[in-house]
C-alpha cells in the first residue's frame, strides 16, 4: 500500500485555511494511488495553540472543521493530529492522533508524554492519554503515537508508550506511525535520526514519522518527515523547511535504506532563519521589512536573510550615520544593498544628536559624557526606524545577536527596537559562519564587513572587545552556561579564567530585564532567550 506523509505548514487558528490544506493533501494522496495519508500533530489547529485552547469558541471552530474533514474523507485512510474534548475532572482536552476511514473515526490514540521542558507547557492544557493504540488498516497493523511518545528513553520518562502498546497488542504491528510538531534547533536532525534508529532496532519495526513545517512566532518547524526500516536506516525522507508530500510503499519499509538525510550544518541554520522570517511576516500580514544597515556584520547577515525570505524589493535598508560612523561603514552598507537588490537610503543623525544634547544640557551640566550619550544615538536610530515602520507598514527587523543580548551589549529602546529579532539566538561566531555561507557562491556581504573588527561606532575608535571578552572566549562560556546549564566550576574546568566566567554570568543576570522587553527572536539553539528560558528579573542568587 502506498502511504503519503504530508508535512504541512498550518496557521494557528485559521481553520478554513488549515482544513482546506488538509483536504487538498488528501486529494493529492488519493490521486497518487495512496491508501493512507498521514498529517502532523495538531495540524488542524496548528501547533502550539497555547492559551487559545482555553477559548470555547476556538474549540468549537476546531470541532466544526474536524467534522468537515471526517465527512469528506472517503476512499482513503487519514491519520490526523487533532484535539479531542475530555469530560469529567482533570484537563478538558486530549492531544490526539485520529485514524479516519470512510467518514468515521476508526481509531484514536492520545498523547501520553506531555512535555513541559524548554518551550513546551502541554500539561497546562492536556490530560495525558493512558494507552497508545495499535489498529488494523487494510493489510497493515499501525502503531499510532504522538510526537513525544517515541522519545521516552531519551527524556527519561517512567512510561514507555511504544513498548507498552506493543506488549498489550494481540496482533504483531506492521509499522510505527508517529505524528509530530517538533521544533528545529541546531543538532536536532542528527538527534532525531539517532533516537528513531534505536527505536526501530529495539522493536524490529519500521517507522513512519511526519513533522510539521513552518515558522510560528519564535519557533521554526523543519519538516524532514521520514520513513525508517527496522534496521534504523532511512529509506525515504522529505526535504526540510518546505511543505511536501512524501509517498512511500509499505513493502519498501523493510528494504535496505540508502537515503542520506541532510546533516546538521550552517546551511540548515540559514534555511531555518529564512523560513522563520518569511512565515512571521506573511502570517502576521506584513509584506515588507525595514532595518538599519550599519556596515557591520550583524545587520549585513540580517539583511541577507530578509532578502532570501522576502525578495530584495520587499526589504528596505537604511544607513543612519553619526559623526563617529566611518566612511567604510557607509560604503559597505551601500554596496551590500546593491548586491542584495534591496532598497537603500541614508539618514544622518548628527542634527538629532545635537538637539538631544541641547535639550539635556541644563540637567546634564557638570557631568562628563559617558554611555548615556552613546545610548542616545542608538535610541535616535530606533526612533527613526520605527517611524519608517509606522509610516510605510514595514516590519522593523532588529539585528542584535545572542552574544550581545546575553550580556546586555545592546540598548533598550534603541537597537533592540523592532518586531522581530532575526539573530537573537545566533551567537556572534555563528554570525560569521552565516556570512561566509551567504558568500559561498559570490561576494554578497563585502569582504571588509567580515574582516574588520566589530564595533558599535558610538564613540571614536570603539571596538566590541573594549567592553567584552573576545567572542572566541565569550561564546563558548555562554553556550556552556545557557545551553548546557554548567556551573562556574565546570566552566572553569574547561580552561576559562574564573573572573571572566563570573563576570559574564553576572552580566547575564543583571540584563534579564532588557531581554524581557526585547522583540521576539527566532530560536535555533537548544536554549533561546524567550519563553523557553524562565528566570526571574528580581533575584539575588550568585554562583
Amino acid at each position: 500500500m502506498k502511504i503519503a506523509l504530508i508535512q504541512t505548514n498550518p496557521v494557528i487558528g485559521d481553520f478554513v485555511r488549515n482544513s482546506a490544506m488538509i483536504l487538498a493533501g488528501i486529494e493529492r494522496a488519493r490521486d497518487r494511488g495512496c491508501g493512507l495519508a498521514v498529517f502532523p500533530e495538531l495540524t488542524l489547529c496548528g501547533y502550539p495553540p497555547q492559551d487559545l485552547l482555553e477559548r470555547s469558541a476556538f474549540i468549537e471552530a476546531h470541532d466544526r472543521a474536524l467534522e468537515t474533514v471526517i465527512n469528506r474523507t472517503r476512499g482513503i485512510g487519514v491519520v490526523l493530529g487533532a484535539l479531542e474534548r475530555r469530560p469529567g475532572p482533570g484537563k478538558p482536552l486530549y492531544n490526539s492522533a485520529l485514524l479516519i476511514n470512510e467518514g468515521r473515526v476508526q481509531a484514536r490514540t492520545r498523547k501520553q508524554l506531555l512535555p513541559t521542558y524548554d518551550v513546551f507547557d502541554e500539561t497546562r492544557y492536556f490530560e495525558p492519554g493512558t494507552t497508545s493504540v495499535m489498529t488494523p488498516f487494510r493489510e497493515l497493523h499501525l502503531g499510532l503515537s504522538v510526537c513525544e511518545d517515541i522519545w521516552s528513553h531519551d527524556r527519561r520518562y517512567s512510561v514507555d508508550p511504544v513498548a507498552d502498546m506493543l506488549k498489550s497488542g494481540t496482533t504483531a504491528a506492521s509499522c510505527l506511525v508517529n505524528i509530530s510538531a517538533s521544533p528545529y534547533y541546531h543538532g536536532k536532525i542528527g538527534e532525531r535520526k539517532k533516537v528513531f534508529a534505536r527505536l526501530c532496532r529495539e522493536h524490529r519495526l519500521p517507522l513512519l514519522y511526519v513533522n510539521q513545517v513552518g515558522g510560528q512566532d519564535s519557533l521554526i518547524f523543519d519538516g524532514h518527515s521520514m520513513a525508517m526500516n527496522p534496521d534504523g536506516e532511512i529509506v525515504a525522507a522529505a526535504p526540510g523547511f518546505t511543505e511536501d508530500m512524501l509517498v512511500v510503499d509499505s513493502d519498501s519499509l523493510r528494504a535496505a535504506g540508502s537515503y542520506a538525510l541532510p546533516g546538521d550544518s550552517i546551511d540548515q541554520i540559514l534555511e531555518a532563519l529564512t523560513l522563520g522570517v518569511r512565515d512571521y511576516l506573511l502570517k502576521t500580514g506584513f509584506k515588507s521589512a525595514v532595518l538599519g544597515l550599519s556596515g557591520g556584520i550583524d545587520s549585513a547577515v540580517t539583511a541577507a536573510v530578509a532578502c532570501r525570505a522576502l525578495g530584495g524589493a520587499q526589504v528596505h535598508a537604511v544607513a543612519l550615520p553619526s559623526p563617529y560612523t566611518s566612511g567604510a561603514s557607509i560604503d559597505d552598507a551601500r554596496q551590500l544593498a546593491a548586491n542584495l537588490g534591496c532598497g537603500f537610503a541614508t539618514m544622518a543623525i548628527d542634527r538629532a544628536m545635537e538637539a538631544y544634547r541641547l535639550t539635556l544640557q541644563p540637567l546634564f551640566a557638570g557631568r562628563e559624557e559617558d554611555v548615556t550619550e552613546q545610548n542616545i544615538q542608538a535610541r535616535i536610530r530606533g526612533n527613526l526606524l520605527m517611524a519608517l515602520s509606522n509610516k510605510f507598514g514595514h516590519l522593523l527587523l532588529s539585528t542584535g545577536n545572542k552574544s550581545e543580548m546575553a550580556v546586555g551589549y545592546c540598548t533598550l529602546y534603541g537597537d533592540m527596537s523592532g518586531g522581530l529579532a532575526v539573530l537573537a539566538d545566533v551567537p556572534k561566531q555563528m554570525v560569521y559562519e552565516l556570512a561566509h555561507r551567504i558568500n559561498r557562491d559570490r561576494e554578497i556581504i563585502p569582504a571588509r564587513t567580515i574582516t574588520r573588527p566589530p564595533t558599535a561606532e558610538l564613540k571614536p575608535d570603539q571596538r566590541d572587545q573594549d567592553d567584552l571578552p573576545p567572542y572566541e572566549i565569550l561564546d563558548p562560556i555562554l553556550s556552556a552556561y545557557l545551553e548546557e546549564c554548567l556551573s562556574v566550576d565546570e566552566i572553569v574546568a574547561r580552561g576559562f579564567e574564573r573572573p571572566v566566567v563570573k563576570d559574564i554570568i553576572r552580566r547575564i543576570k543583571t540584563n534579564e530585564h532588557k531581554r524581557r522587553q526585547a522583540p521576539l527572536g527566532l530560536k535555533i539553539t537548544t536554549k533561546a532567550f524567550g519563553h523557553g528560558r524562565r528566570y526571574p528579573v528580581v533575584q539575588n542568587f550568585t554562583e
